[in-house]
């Protein structure tokens, strides 16, 4: 099955697919530290550009489209502009390349999109369902479920909404089964750390603070799950939002290998940029056993 990947980023959602057996054919970011760890690890060719600016005649054809589309339109953590974002208008973007694609002569014959978990309810319901209707449109059969990655092998709650699109709708389309977590955040943990990530006495009074103002949230460290991800994460939020943990008696982030670790990379990815931009792309990253059991549940519908 040949794939064209939509803001790809470093590709978790490509790899998923790939250890599924399917082969990328064409892949595309905007951004270009993502690009740079995107080539340090797969030969799939990755174009560096907007989407808006990509020509259609460089996509070659395709069977499956695959594409975590820009969440911060639609996310609790954001503005949640939706549409009126110029982020939120690139699943148009995607309407298009399969438009193109129907052009060629037949649409793709599965679409996967990813996006978060409250898409459904951004704005009453609407932009759900401008989404539905445009997949619809080309004949699709669509399936939507939100997806924890804890429930497929990493130690970390993340839930995701992602939308299956099947070309036939006499094939029936079942997400994957959970499966039972059987580690936890401490076995993933590196042995030997950089001094750099453990936390002075000064900073860690700030970030074990329950908040300030009208705001609290209760800070935890050690947690056997690890909370979310974000691509925020070098900016070291307080233990209410980010991961610490103690090692020799000491508070310290994660490094960007177990943040690697905790979205499904083998330790043989390669982390060729800073630490800052590492934590920014991993927080932005697709886990890749969800995407791997999806893609395999995919390929014994297609």
């Amino acid at each position: 099955m040949k794939v064209c990947s939509l803001f790809s980023g470093i590709g978790g959602f490509d790899k998923g697919f790939i250890d599924a057996g399917y082969d990328i054919v064409w892949a595309n970011d905007v951004d270009k530290y993502a690009v740079q760890t995107y080539r340090a690890n797969y030969s799939s060719p990755i174009v560096l550009d907007n989407i808006d600016k990509v020509s259609f005649d460089s996509i070659p054809n395709y069977d499956v489209l695959i594409g975590g589309f820009p969440c911060q339109p639609f996310s609790l953590m954001g503005e949640r502009k939706g549409f009126n974002d110029v982020r939120g208008t690139c699943f148009f973007r995607i309407i298009q390349i399969i438009k193109e694609q129907q052009n060629r002569g037949s649409i793709p014959r599965a679409v996967v999109l990813e996006n978060v978990r409250g898409l459904k309810q951004h704005d009453g319901g609407k932009t759900f369902k401008v989404i539905y209707e445009e997949l619809k449109s080309f004949g699709y059969k669509i399936y939507s479920d939100v997806l924890n990655s804890a429930d497929y092998g990493v130690p970390q709650t993340r839930n995701r909404m992602f939308i299956v699109c099947i070309k036939d709708e006499k094939k029936e389309f079942d997400f994957p089964k959970p499966i039972k977590l059987d580690i936890c955040l401490q076995d993933l943990l590196e042995k030997e750390v950089d001094e750099k990530y453990f936390l002075s006495e000064r900073i860690k009074k700030t970030i074990l603070s329950n908040g300030s103002g009208g705001y609290y949230s209760k800070s935890e460290v050690d947690l056997r799950v690890a909370r979310p991800l974000c691509a925020t994460m070098a900016k070291m939020h307080r233990a209410c939002q980010d991961n610490y943990v103690t090692q020799k008696g000491r508070l310290r982030r994660l490094t960007p290998r177990e943040c690697a670790r905790l979205q499904g990379f083998e330790d043989s990815f390669i982390i060729p940029v800073s630490d800052t931009q590492a934590y920014k792309q991993f927080g932005n990253a697709v886990t890749v056993n969800v995407s791997r059991a999806i893609a395999n549940s995919l390929l014994g519908v297609l």
